[in-house]
């Protein structure tokens, strides 16, 4: 699976940011220069694929067994804005030892303060030069499925059905499944290829939204403010400062939710903020989202006018409402888990994937380990042993597939 590779790092060097104050679909033009790029090997391994308007790739491998159930497998081209994504330098290090990984000579990554390295101990990894993130979220995804793709092409005597494949853009900013075209992708459930340590399942994920918010000041020479000026900038530190301060991502785990500011920016006169509020519990979800109205009812209340305007945006749900009812499909992939050697292993997502958005719309969509680690930042990283093994775990579901 050399290929497996030099694909993965070729992908990690396009530059496919998306950009959440963009008001364009999707949000960043580049992103379309790996679509096309994906369109390309598809097309030559002898696929019927197409890049639609909106940047997302599909392709069909027909099925050669009657009965055999249609299965998908999903993956977003974008990487987060969250850290600088361009002129990605991928490095190899073979057969890691558990020492710390230095990548640069201002940053390197201490397996006492990072743990996950632990669990790739003695694999060859792929991390950055400290520079920027790598991008294995989500192109291990996209790379594990165009291996699957390029296997069942060149095997024709494996049985199987209909097989679907989409590649998505904008996931990172919360709306890659806006414009999935339900019509053609007729998987009878899918995957997304979106989660972190290979063997693992997931099927229950953050309810999510997102808070955008704009301060209004009062600007006046600061010789002659006393008692006239409104500091914008300092209105945003208040608002934040009235928040729950232990609901921050860096305080919280496992099942507990958060708010989290992505952006802050401004001056004197107008300054605005963006947040992303996370939490499994539907209840809790709402009730933080209503934190966010209480802060902005008091604050302009304060002052006297429309200091605060805010707008909260729902971007998907919790997928396991839905999938505790179809749990065969956890099933399959537990099994095949199992198959390749692996032990399965669930636990809650403490983020979303596009396949939370496609099982409310009616595509039971779990997601499923690539082997990246450390998402969103210079010190992600990615095991080859890991994604080899998820190429597997894959080919095995779409085997165990094909018996009903």
């Amino acid at each position: 699976m050399e290929r497996l590779i030099e694909r993965f790092i070729r992908y990690t060097k396009v530059d496919t940011q998306s950009d959440h104050e963009s008001n364009t679909f999707p949000s960043t033009e580049k992103q379309k220069d790996l679509s096309r790029m994906l369109l390309a090997e598809l097309k030559a391994i002898g696929l019927p694929a197409f890049l639609d308007d909106y940047g997302y790739v599909y392709a069909k491998i027909d099925k050669n067994k009657e009965g055999a159930r249609a299965i998908g497998f999903v993956a977003h081209v974008d990487t987060s804005p969250d850290a600088p994504g361009k002129d990605v330098n991928p490095r190899i290090i073979k057969n890691y030892d558990g020492s710390t990984i230095k990548l640069n000579s201002e940053l390197s990554m201490d397996p006492d303060k990072f743990p996950s390295l632990s669990r790739v101990i003695g694999d060859d990894i792929i991390v950055t030069d400290g520079k920027t993130l790598l991008g294995a979220d989500d192109k291990c995804g996209v790379a594990e499925i165009m291996e699957l793709a390029e296997y069942f092409v060149a095997h024709p005597e494996e049985k199987h059905g209909d097989i679907y494949i989409c590649f998505t853009p904008d996931e990172e900013i919360g709306n890659g499944a806006n414009h999935f075209d339900y019509d053609y992708f007729k998987a009878d459930f899918a995957y997304t290829a979106d989660g972190s340590e290979v063997g693992g399942i997931e099927y229950e994920n953050f309810n999510a939204a997102s808070a955008d918010l704009t301060f209004i000041g009062k600007s006046i020479h600061p010789g002659s403010a006393k008692n006239k000026l409104i500091n914008a900038l300092l209105l945003a530190m208040e608002f934040q400062n009235m928040l729950p301060q232990f609901k921050n991502p860096a305080f919280t785990e496992k099942y507990e939710g958060f708010n989290h500011l992505t952006n802050l920016k401004g001056e004197v006169e107008k300054a605005s903020s963006h947040y992303i509020i996370r939490n499994h519990d539907m209840k809790l979800f709402t009730e933080q989202k209503q934190e966010f109205e209480v802060v902005k009812d008091y604050m302009n209340k304060k002052y006297g006018y429309a200091a605060v305007e805010l707008k909260i945006t729902d971007s998907y749900f919790n997928m396991f409402e839905v999938i505790k009812d179809h749990m065969h499909i956890i099933e399959l992939a537990q099994k095949a888990i199992s198959n390749v050697g692996l032990t399965p292993h669930a636990e809650p997502i403490r983020g979303g994937t596009d396949g939370a958005r496609l099982t409310y719309e009616g595509l039971l969509c779990p997601n499923l380990g690539t082997g990246g680690y450390q998402f969103h930042g210079r010190l992600e990283f990615a095991s080859i042993n890991q994604m080899k093994k998820a190429v597997e775990v894959l080919i095995e579901i779409v085997r165990l597939g094909s018996t009903k």
